[in-house]
Protein backbone atom coordinates (compact mmCIF):
# COMPACT_ATOMS: atom_id res chain seq x y z
CA UNK A 1 0.00 0.00 0.00
CA UNK A 2 2.68 2.48 1.00
CA UNK A 3 3.79 4.91 -1.70
CA UNK A 4 7.43 5.75 -2.10
CA UNK A 5 8.46 9.08 -0.50
CA UNK A 6 8.21 10.84 -3.87
CA UNK A 7 5.08 9.10 -5.12
CA UNK A 8 1.92 11.20 -5.10
CA UNK A 9 -1.37 9.59 -4.05
CA UNK A 10 -2.77 9.71 -7.59
CA UNK A 11 0.31 7.87 -8.86
CA UNK A 12 -0.08 5.24 -6.15
CA UNK A 13 -3.71 4.70 -7.13
CA UNK A 14 -2.80 4.40 -10.80
CA UNK A 15 -0.05 1.92 -10.01
CA UNK A 16 -2.26 -0.28 -7.87
CA UNK A 17 -5.11 -0.15 -10.40
CA UNK A 18 -2.66 -1.24 -13.07
CA UNK A 19 -1.55 -4.19 -10.95
CA UNK A 20 -5.20 -5.14 -10.34
CA UNK A 21 -6.11 -4.49 -14.00
CA UNK A 22 -8.94 -2.14 -13.18
CA UNK A 23 -9.67 1.58 -12.99
CA UNK A 24 -8.51 3.52 -9.87
CA UNK A 25 -12.16 4.18 -9.01
CA UNK A 26 -12.94 0.44 -8.87
CA UNK A 27 -13.94 -0.94 -5.48
CA UNK A 28 -11.11 -3.45 -5.72
CA UNK A 29 -8.60 -0.63 -5.28
CA UNK A 30 -10.18 0.45 -1.99
CA UNK A 31 -10.34 -3.12 -0.72
CA UNK A 32 -6.70 -3.73 -1.70
CA UNK A 33 -5.57 -0.56 0.07
CA UNK A 34 -7.36 -1.64 3.24
CA UNK A 35 -5.91 -5.13 3.03
CA UNK A 36 -2.39 -3.73 2.77
CA UNK A 37 -2.93 -1.07 5.44
CA UNK A 38 -0.65 -1.83 8.40
CA UNK A 39 -2.68 0.50 10.62
CA UNK A 40 -6.11 -0.97 9.89
CA UNK A 41 -6.33 -2.81 13.22
CA UNK A 42 -6.44 0.47 15.12
CA UNK A 43 -10.04 0.88 13.97
CA UNK A 44 -10.87 -1.90 16.44
CA UNK A 45 -9.68 0.33 19.29
CA UNK A 46 -12.64 2.67 18.77
CA UNK A 47 -16.41 2.54 19.00
CA UNK A 48 -17.80 3.19 15.50
CA UNK A 49 -21.41 4.48 15.65
CA UNK A 50 -24.05 2.18 14.15
CA UNK A 51 -26.52 3.45 11.57
CA UNK A 52 -29.50 2.79 13.82
CA UNK A 53 -28.16 5.05 16.59
CA UNK A 54 -27.71 8.21 14.50
CA UNK A 55 -30.49 10.79 15.09
CA UNK A 56 -30.87 11.96 11.43
CA UNK A 57 -30.87 8.44 9.94
CA UNK A 58 -33.59 7.21 7.57
CA UNK A 59 -33.79 3.49 8.32
CA UNK A 60 -35.49 2.84 4.99
CA UNK A 61 -32.27 3.85 3.22
CA UNK A 62 -29.70 1.90 5.26
CA UNK A 63 -28.89 -1.37 6.97
CA UNK A 64 -29.45 -0.39 10.60
CA UNK A 65 -26.73 -2.75 11.88
CA UNK A 66 -23.96 -1.38 9.66
CA UNK A 67 -21.34 1.06 10.92
CA UNK A 68 -21.75 4.69 9.98
CA UNK A 69 -19.31 6.45 7.69
CA UNK A 70 -17.81 8.78 10.28
CA UNK A 71 -15.91 11.66 8.67
CA UNK A 72 -16.29 14.16 11.50
CA UNK A 73 -13.19 13.45 13.58
CA UNK A 74 -12.12 17.04 12.90
CA UNK A 75 -15.10 18.11 15.01
CA UNK A 76 -15.35 15.32 17.59
CA UNK A 77 -13.17 12.23 17.55
CA UNK A 78 -14.59 8.79 18.26
CA UNK A 79 -14.37 7.15 21.66
CA UNK A 80 -11.41 4.84 22.34
CA UNK A 81 -12.65 1.63 23.93
CA UNK A 82 -10.17 1.91 26.83
CA UNK A 83 -11.70 5.18 28.06
CA UNK A 84 -14.39 3.35 30.01
CA UNK A 85 -11.81 1.03 31.58
CA UNK A 86 -9.60 3.90 32.72
CA UNK A 87 -12.55 5.88 34.07
CA UNK A 88 -13.74 2.85 36.01
CA UNK A 89 -10.24 2.40 37.47
CA UNK A 90 -10.28 5.90 38.93
CA UNK A 91 -13.90 5.71 40.07
CA UNK A 92 -13.15 2.40 41.75
CA UNK A 93 -10.07 3.86 43.44
CA UNK A 94 -12.09 6.84 44.67
CA UNK A 95 -14.82 4.54 46.02
CA UNK A 96 -12.39 2.23 47.82
CA UNK A 97 -9.77 4.56 49.25
CA UNK A 98 -11.01 8.14 48.99
CA UNK A 99 -8.29 10.72 49.57
CA UNK A 100 -5.46 8.17 49.30
CA UNK A 101 -6.08 8.12 45.55
CA UNK A 102 -4.08 11.34 45.34
CA UNK A 103 -0.83 9.47 45.85
CA UNK A 104 -1.25 5.87 44.65
CA UNK A 105 -2.18 3.94 41.52
CA UNK A 106 -1.41 4.18 37.82
CA UNK A 107 -2.48 7.83 37.77
CA UNK A 108 -1.97 9.41 41.23
CA UNK A 109 -4.38 12.30 41.15
CA UNK A 110 -1.94 14.94 42.30
CA UNK A 111 0.29 14.25 39.28
CA UNK A 112 -2.31 12.71 36.96
CA UNK A 113 -1.53 15.13 34.14
CA UNK A 114 2.21 14.61 34.46
CA UNK A 115 1.87 10.83 34.07
CA UNK A 116 0.86 11.31 30.42
CA UNK A 117 2.61 14.55 29.45
CA UNK A 118 5.42 12.56 27.81
CA UNK A 119 2.91 10.90 25.49
CA UNK A 120 1.56 14.31 24.55
CA UNK A 121 4.96 15.88 24.00
CA UNK A 122 5.79 13.18 21.44
CA UNK A 123 2.77 14.18 19.35
CA UNK A 124 3.61 17.89 19.26
CA UNK A 125 7.37 17.44 18.95
CA UNK A 126 8.38 18.99 22.24
CA UNK A 127 10.42 18.26 25.32
CA UNK A 128 8.27 16.98 28.16
CA UNK A 129 8.87 20.09 30.30
CA UNK A 130 7.63 22.28 27.45
CA UNK A 131 4.10 20.81 27.59
CA UNK A 132 1.33 21.22 30.15
CA UNK A 133 -2.08 19.53 30.11
CA UNK A 134 -4.66 21.85 31.60
CA UNK A 135 -7.91 23.75 31.16
CA UNK A 136 -9.55 24.34 27.78
CA UNK A 137 -7.92 25.78 24.67
CA UNK A 138 -9.17 29.35 24.99
CA UNK A 139 -8.43 29.51 28.71
CA UNK A 140 -4.86 28.48 27.92
CA UNK A 141 -4.65 31.05 25.15
CA UNK A 142 -5.73 33.80 27.54
CA UNK A 143 -3.23 32.68 30.18
CA UNK A 144 -0.39 32.69 27.65
CA UNK A 145 -1.30 36.13 26.30
CA UNK A 146 -2.14 37.78 29.60
CA UNK A 147 -0.14 40.85 30.37
CA UNK A 148 1.72 42.59 33.24
CA UNK A 149 4.87 42.37 31.13
CA UNK A 150 5.20 38.70 31.93
CA UNK A 151 3.41 36.65 29.29
CA UNK A 152 3.64 36.86 25.53
CA UNK A 153 1.50 39.90 24.68
CA UNK A 154 3.39 42.93 25.98
CA UNK A 155 2.24 45.86 23.82
CA UNK A 156 4.25 49.06 23.57
CA UNK A 157 3.41 52.32 21.75
CA UNK A 158 5.42 51.07 18.75
CA UNK A 159 4.71 47.32 18.92
CA UNK A 160 1.04 46.74 19.69
CA UNK A 161 -0.55 44.59 16.96
CA UNK A 162 -1.61 40.95 16.92
CA UNK A 163 -1.48 39.34 13.47
CA UNK A 164 -3.96 36.58 12.65
CA UNK A 165 -5.54 34.98 9.61
CA UNK A 166 -8.94 35.97 8.25
CA UNK A 167 -11.88 33.96 9.58
CA UNK A 168 -9.88 32.50 12.43
CA UNK A 169 -11.94 30.25 14.66
CA UNK A 170 -14.37 32.53 16.56
CA UNK A 171 -12.92 31.58 19.94
CA UNK A 172 -9.47 32.82 18.91
CA UNK A 173 -10.95 35.95 17.38
CA UNK A 174 -12.85 36.77 20.57
CA UNK A 175 -9.83 36.03 22.76
CA UNK A 176 -7.66 38.42 20.77
CA UNK A 177 -10.32 41.12 20.78
CA UNK A 178 -10.71 40.88 24.53
CA UNK A 179 -6.94 40.92 25.13
CA UNK A 180 -6.67 44.13 23.09
CA UNK A 181 -9.59 45.66 24.99
CA UNK A 182 -7.88 44.70 28.26
CA UNK A 183 -4.94 46.86 27.21
CA UNK A 184 -7.19 49.72 26.13
CA UNK A 185 -6.09 49.33 22.52
CA UNK A 186 -8.10 50.16 19.43
CA UNK A 187 -9.22 46.82 17.99
CA UNK A 188 -9.43 48.07 14.43
CA UNK A 189 -5.85 49.35 14.49
CA UNK A 190 -4.33 46.62 16.62
CA UNK A 191 -5.99 43.49 15.22
CA UNK A 192 -4.14 42.93 11.95
CA UNK A 193 -6.13 40.42 9.89
CA UNK A 194 -4.62 39.02 6.71
CA UNK A 195 -7.07 37.89 4.05
CA UNK A 196 -6.70 35.69 0.96
CA UNK A 197 -6.36 37.41 -2.39
CA UNK A 198 -9.52 38.35 -4.25
CA UNK A 199 -11.19 35.23 -5.65
CA UNK A 200 -9.04 32.84 -3.59
CA UNK A 201 -10.04 30.76 -0.56
CA UNK A 202 -6.69 30.22 1.15
CA UNK A 203 -3.70 32.34 2.07
CA UNK A 204 -0.45 32.34 0.14
CA UNK A 205 2.67 31.95 2.22
CA UNK A 206 4.40 34.77 0.35
CA UNK A 207 1.58 37.15 1.31
CA UNK A 208 1.87 36.21 4.98
CA UNK A 209 5.63 36.69 4.93
CA UNK A 210 5.25 40.02 3.12
CA UNK A 211 2.96 41.40 5.82
CA UNK A 212 5.39 40.21 8.51
CA UNK A 213 8.31 41.85 6.71
CA UNK A 214 6.52 45.14 6.08
CA UNK A 215 4.67 45.48 9.39
CA UNK A 216 6.65 43.26 11.75
CA UNK A 217 8.12 46.16 13.70
CA UNK A 218 4.61 47.03 14.91
CA UNK A 219 3.48 43.44 15.57
CA UNK A 220 3.83 42.12 19.12
CA UNK A 221 2.34 38.66 18.56
CA UNK A 222 1.63 36.52 15.52
CA UNK A 223 -1.14 34.08 16.36
CA UNK A 224 -2.17 31.74 13.55
CA UNK A 225 -4.04 28.47 13.37
CA UNK A 226 -1.73 25.59 12.68
CA UNK A 227 -4.43 24.32 10.35
CA UNK A 228 -7.45 26.42 9.42
CA UNK A 229 -10.69 24.93 10.71
CA UNK A 230 -12.78 25.91 7.66
CA UNK A 231 -10.52 25.62 4.62
CA UNK A 232 -8.33 22.83 5.97
CA UNK A 233 -5.20 24.78 5.01
CA UNK A 234 -2.07 23.71 6.89
CA UNK A 235 0.10 26.76 7.44
CA UNK A 236 3.87 26.66 7.12
CA UNK A 237 4.59 26.87 10.83
CA UNK A 238 8.41 26.92 10.66
CA UNK A 239 8.49 29.60 7.93
CA UNK A 240 6.02 31.88 9.74
CA UNK A 241 7.88 31.36 13.02
CA UNK A 242 11.25 32.19 11.52
CA UNK A 243 9.95 35.29 9.73
CA UNK A 244 8.10 36.60 12.76
CA UNK A 245 10.96 36.11 15.17
CA UNK A 246 13.37 37.80 12.76
CA UNK A 247 11.22 40.92 13.15
CA UNK A 248 11.12 40.64 16.94
CA UNK A 249 7.61 39.18 17.22
CA UNK A 250 6.49 36.38 19.48
CA UNK A 251 4.94 33.61 17.35
CA UNK A 252 2.26 31.25 18.61
CA UNK A 253 -0.24 28.80 17.13
CA UNK A 254 -3.68 27.41 17.87
CA UNK A 255 -3.17 23.75 16.99
CA UNK A 256 -6.73 22.54 17.55
CA UNK A 257 -7.02 21.12 14.03
CA UNK A 258 -3.36 20.20 13.62
CA UNK A 259 -2.55 18.15 16.71
CA UNK A 260 -3.02 14.44 16.07
CA UNK A 261 -3.59 15.26 12.39
CA UNK A 262 -0.17 16.25 11.07
CA UNK A 263 3.39 15.87 12.30
CA UNK A 264 4.51 18.73 14.54
CA UNK A 265 8.01 19.69 15.71
CA UNK A 266 7.35 22.68 17.95
CA UNK A 267 10.69 22.56 19.77
CA UNK A 268 12.83 22.20 16.67
CA UNK A 269 10.83 24.84 14.80
CA UNK A 270 11.44 27.28 17.68
CA UNK A 271 7.75 28.16 18.10
CA UNK A 272 7.36 30.47 21.10
CA UNK A 273 4.04 29.13 22.37
CA UNK A 274 1.06 27.06 21.31
CA UNK A 275 -2.17 25.64 22.64
CA UNK A 276 -4.67 23.02 21.52
CA UNK A 277 -7.82 21.15 22.46
CA UNK A 278 -7.97 17.36 22.53
CA UNK A 279 -11.49 16.36 21.54
CA UNK A 280 -10.97 16.41 17.78
CA UNK A 281 -8.18 14.24 16.40
CA UNK A 282 -7.06 13.30 19.93
CA UNK A 283 -10.42 11.65 20.67
CA UNK A 284 -10.95 12.65 24.31
CA UNK A 285 -14.65 13.54 24.22
CA UNK A 286 -16.43 16.90 24.33
CA UNK A 287 -14.59 19.37 26.55
CA UNK A 288 -11.53 17.14 26.88
CA UNK A 289 -8.37 18.29 28.62
CA UNK A 290 -6.45 20.85 26.57
CA UNK A 291 -2.72 21.41 26.20
CA UNK A 292 -0.20 24.24 26.08
CA UNK A 293 3.40 24.61 24.93
CA UNK A 294 6.05 27.15 25.85
CA UNK A 295 9.50 26.74 24.34
CA UNK A 296 12.24 26.02 26.86
CA UNK A 297 14.10 29.15 25.79
CA UNK A 298 11.40 31.15 27.62
CA UNK A 299 11.37 29.00 30.77
CA UNK A 300 12.89 31.69 32.99
CA UNK A 301 11.79 34.85 31.17
CA UNK A 302 8.10 34.29 30.40
CA UNK A 303 5.98 33.93 33.53
CA UNK A 304 2.24 33.73 34.19
CA UNK A 305 0.39 36.85 35.25
CA UNK A 306 -2.06 34.70 37.19
CA UNK A 307 -0.76 31.89 39.36
CA UNK A 308 -2.21 29.06 41.39
CA UNK A 309 -1.22 26.21 43.64
CA UNK A 310 -0.33 23.79 40.88
CA UNK A 311 2.17 26.19 39.37
CA UNK A 312 4.22 25.73 42.57
CA UNK A 313 7.07 23.20 42.62
CA UNK A 314 5.76 19.79 43.72
CA UNK A 315 8.64 19.20 46.16
CA UNK A 316 7.49 22.06 48.42
CA UNK A 317 3.86 22.48 47.32
CA UNK A 318 2.46 20.84 50.41
CA UNK A 319 4.54 22.82 52.91
CA UNK A 320 1.74 25.38 52.72
CA UNK A 321 3.96 28.36 53.63
CA UNK A 322 2.48 30.63 50.92
CA UNK A 323 5.93 31.32 49.48
CA UNK A 324 5.59 30.65 45.78
CA UNK A 325 8.26 28.53 44.15
CA UNK A 326 7.12 28.85 40.56
CA UNK A 327 7.83 25.95 38.22
CA UNK A 328 9.85 27.32 35.27
CA UNK A 329 8.20 27.25 31.87
CA UNK A 330 4.72 26.22 30.87
CA UNK A 331 3.99 24.14 33.98
CA UNK A 332 4.13 27.32 36.03
CA UNK A 333 0.98 28.37 34.16
CA UNK A 334 -1.01 25.56 35.77
CA UNK A 335 -3.49 26.91 38.28
CA UNK A 336 -5.61 24.03 39.51
CA UNK A 337 -5.21 20.32 40.14
CA UNK A 338 -5.71 18.10 37.08
CA UNK A 339 -9.26 16.77 36.44
CA UNK A 340 -8.47 13.08 36.67
CA UNK A 341 -11.53 11.87 34.78
CA UNK A 342 -10.48 14.00 31.80
CA UNK A 343 -6.94 12.70 32.15
CA UNK A 344 -8.33 9.17 31.72
CA UNK A 345 -9.82 9.73 28.28
CA UNK A 346 -6.71 11.52 27.07
CA UNK A 347 -4.53 8.71 28.42
CA UNK A 348 -6.54 6.09 26.53
CA UNK A 349 -6.18 7.98 23.27
CA UNK A 350 -2.50 8.91 23.61
CA UNK A 351 -1.57 5.28 24.17
CA UNK A 352 -3.06 4.46 20.77
CA UNK A 353 -1.04 7.24 19.15
CA UNK A 354 2.12 5.90 20.76
CA UNK A 355 1.51 2.50 19.18
CA UNK A 356 0.55 3.88 15.78
CA UNK A 357 3.09 6.78 15.67
CA UNK A 358 2.36 10.13 14.03
CA UNK A 359 4.80 9.38 11.23
CA UNK A 360 2.88 6.27 10.13
CA UNK A 361 -0.50 7.94 10.62
CA UNK A 362 0.52 10.92 8.52
CA UNK A 363 1.77 8.62 5.77
CA UNK A 364 -1.57 6.81 5.64
CA UNK A 365 -3.48 10.07 5.90
CA UNK A 366 -1.79 11.50 2.82
CA UNK A 367 -2.89 8.51 0.77
CA UNK A 368 -6.36 8.26 2.34
CA UNK A 369 -7.20 11.92 1.72
CA UNK A 370 -5.49 11.73 -1.67
CA UNK A 371 -7.83 8.87 -2.57
CA UNK A 372 -10.83 10.96 -1.51
CA UNK A 373 -9.56 13.89 -3.59
CA UNK A 374 -8.99 11.65 -6.62
CA UNK A 375 -12.50 10.21 -6.43
CA UNK A 376 -14.17 13.61 -6.02
CA UNK A 377 -12.29 15.09 -8.97
CA UNK A 378 -13.05 12.05 -11.11
CA UNK A 379 -16.79 12.09 -10.54
CA UNK A 380 -17.71 15.66 -9.71
CA UNK A 381 -15.29 18.11 -11.34
CA UNK A 382 -16.41 20.77 -13.81
CA UNK A 383 -17.53 19.33 -17.14
CA UNK A 384 -18.78 21.84 -19.69
CA UNK A 385 -20.39 19.07 -21.72
CA UNK A 386 -22.76 18.37 -18.84
CA UNK A 387 -24.03 21.76 -17.77
CA UNK A 388 -26.71 20.27 -15.50
CA UNK A 389 -24.24 18.17 -13.57
CA UNK A 390 -23.59 19.22 -9.97
CA UNK A 391 -20.02 20.39 -9.53
CA UNK A 392 -18.09 19.74 -6.32
CA UNK A 393 -15.14 22.02 -5.64
CA UNK A 394 -12.37 21.33 -3.13
CA UNK A 395 -11.22 24.57 -1.51
CA UNK A 396 -8.58 22.83 0.62
CA UNK A 397 -5.09 23.14 -0.94
CA UNK A 398 -4.16 20.32 -3.31
CA UNK A 399 -0.52 20.20 -2.18
CA UNK A 400 -0.16 17.55 0.50
CA UNK A 401 2.28 19.76 2.43
CA UNK A 402 -0.50 22.34 2.83
CA UNK A 403 -3.27 20.20 4.29
CA UNK A 404 -4.07 17.50 6.82
CA UNK A 405 -6.77 14.89 6.41
CA UNK A 406 -9.71 17.28 5.96
CA UNK A 407 -11.13 18.36 2.62
CA UNK A 408 -13.66 21.19 2.54
CA UNK A 409 -16.15 20.84 -0.29
CA UNK A 410 -18.38 23.44 -1.89
CA UNK A 411 -21.18 22.68 -4.32
CA UNK A 412 -22.84 24.30 -7.32
CA UNK A 413 -26.17 23.73 -5.56
CA UNK A 414 -27.35 24.73 -2.05
CA UNK A 415 -25.67 22.43 0.44
CA UNK A 416 -28.53 22.18 2.92
CA UNK A 417 -30.13 19.39 0.91
CA UNK A 418 -26.81 17.63 0.33
CA UNK A 419 -25.90 17.40 4.01
CA UNK A 420 -29.42 16.34 5.01
CA UNK A 421 -29.48 13.52 2.46
CA UNK A 422 -25.98 12.35 3.40
CA UNK A 423 -26.97 12.24 7.07
CA UNK A 424 -30.07 10.20 6.26
CA UNK A 425 -27.74 7.64 4.68
CA UNK A 426 -25.40 7.39 7.64
CA UNK A 427 -22.62 9.75 6.56
CA UNK A 428 -21.38 11.89 9.45
CA UNK A 429 -19.65 15.07 8.28
CA UNK A 430 -20.49 18.69 8.99
CA UNK A 431 -21.77 21.83 7.34
CA UNK A 432 -19.90 25.02 8.08
CA UNK A 433 -21.05 28.49 7.10
CA UNK A 434 -21.05 30.00 4.63
CA UNK A 435 -21.18 27.09 2.17
CA UNK A 436 -18.75 24.30 3.06
CA UNK A 437 -19.07 20.65 3.95
CA UNK A 438 -16.02 19.39 5.82
CA UNK A 439 -15.05 15.77 5.20
CA UNK A 440 -12.25 14.32 7.31
CA UNK A 441 -11.18 10.68 6.84
CA UNK A 442 -9.12 10.02 9.98
CA UNK A 443 -6.32 7.46 9.53
CA UNK A 444 -6.74 5.96 13.01
CA UNK A 445 -10.23 4.61 12.35
CA UNK A 446 -11.33 5.40 8.79
CA UNK A 447 -10.77 3.02 5.90
CA UNK A 448 -10.33 3.39 2.17
CA UNK A 449 -13.60 1.53 1.76
CA UNK A 450 -15.27 4.24 3.87
CA UNK A 451 -14.17 6.71 1.20
CA UNK A 452 -15.42 4.46 -1.59
CA UNK A 453 -18.85 4.11 0.06
CA UNK A 454 -19.01 7.86 0.72
CA UNK A 455 -18.44 8.62 -2.97
CA UNK A 456 -21.20 6.18 -3.95
CA UNK A 457 -23.62 7.81 -1.54
CA UNK A 458 -22.66 11.31 -2.63
CA UNK A 459 -23.24 10.24 -6.26
CA UNK A 460 -26.68 8.97 -5.28
CA UNK A 461 -27.56 12.16 -3.42
CA UNK A 462 -26.41 14.48 -6.21
CA UNK A 463 -28.09 12.29 -8.81
CA UNK A 464 -31.41 12.72 -7.05
CA UNK A 465 -30.92 16.50 -7.12
CA UNK A 466 -30.13 16.54 -10.81
CA UNK A 467 -33.22 14.52 -11.72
Amino acid sequence: MEPSPLELPADTLQRIASELRCHPTDERVALHLDEEDKLRHFREHFYIPKMQDLPPIDLSLVNKDEEAIYFSGNSLGLQPKMVKTYLEEELDKWAKMGVYGHSVGKRPWVIGDETISGLMSDIVGANEKEVALMNGLTVNLHLLLLYINLSFFKPTPKRYKILLEAKAFPSDHYAIESQLQLHGLNIEKSMRIIKPREGEDTLRLEDILEVIENEGDSIAVILFSGLHFYTGQLFNIPAITKAGQAKGCFVGFDLAHAVGNVELHLHDWGVDFACWCSYKYLNTGAGGLAGAFVHEKHAYTIKPALVGWFGHELSTRFEMDNKLQLIPGVNGFRISNPPILLVCSLHASLEIFKQATMKALRRKSILLTGYLEYMIKHYFSQDKAESKKTVVNIITPSYIEERGCQLTLTFSIPIKYVIQELEKRGVVCDKREPDGIRVAPVPLYNSFHDVYKFINLLTSVLGSVET
